[in-house]
């Protein structure tokens, strides 16, 4: 099925381009979200002479999402999970629960705004895309931890792990090999056979 773009949509095309997909993600996607119009000769001349005001409403909607990616870049928002001693999730995060973060933290972001490639599955700080208009994204940080007082550390730069082999690597300088022996046993005792 052949459809005109009315925005830019990400590996098909920009504005007013004619091509071709599938007639499914047409009907059940670019068509419903006014994303695109069939290719007729009806709509191409509707388009032609909307296309300067199509284009028009476009840049305005990129120069507000633009000053909105401006105050987002460089956020974090901090997500609690529950996770095991080797810092991966039960579950994961999806883009909802970084949405509802954001909403907590009093940043409207739509889920379907949120463009991750897999779902975050370890603790730790971790860098996620948002795409505010078809042309402008803003990098956000989303950092999973198990409470609060572990969001602040891993703020800082450091992880779990790592504050997990910095206790042992203490533990074990302060671990004396002497004390393992006892004197009297070192020597071997055969008073008791």
């Amino acid at each position: 099925m052949q459809v005109i773009l009315l925005e830019r949509v990400g590996r098909l095309g920009a504005i007013g381009s004619v091509v071709k997909v599938r007639p499914g993600f047409a009907r059940n996607y670019l068509l419903p979200q006014g994303k695109a119009l069939r290719a007729t000769r009806d709509n191409l001349g509707r388009f032609e002479a909307q296309r300067a005001n199509i284009e028009a409403r476009n840049l305005e909607l990129k120069a507000e999402a633009e000053t909105v990616a401006e105050a987002l870049n460089g956020q974090i928002f901090v997500v609690i999970r529950q996770a095991g001693d080797g810092g991966h999730l039960y579950g994961s995060v999806a883009p909802r629960d970084i949405a509802e973060a954001a909403q907590a933290a009093g940043v409207e972001i739509s889920r379907t705004q949120i463009a991750l490639d897999k779902p975050i599955k370890n603790l730790g700080v971790h860098p996620v895309s948002v795409q505010l208009h078809p042309e402008v994204f803003a990098e956000v940080s989303v950092n999973v931890a198990r409470s609060q007082d572990e969001a602040a550390l891993q703020a800082s730069g450091k992880t779990v792990a790592q504050l997990r082999a910095e206790e042992e690597a203490a533990a074990a300088a302060e671990f004396d090999v002497k004390s393992l022996f006892d004197p009297d046993e070192a020597r071997g005792d055969d008073d008791d056979r």
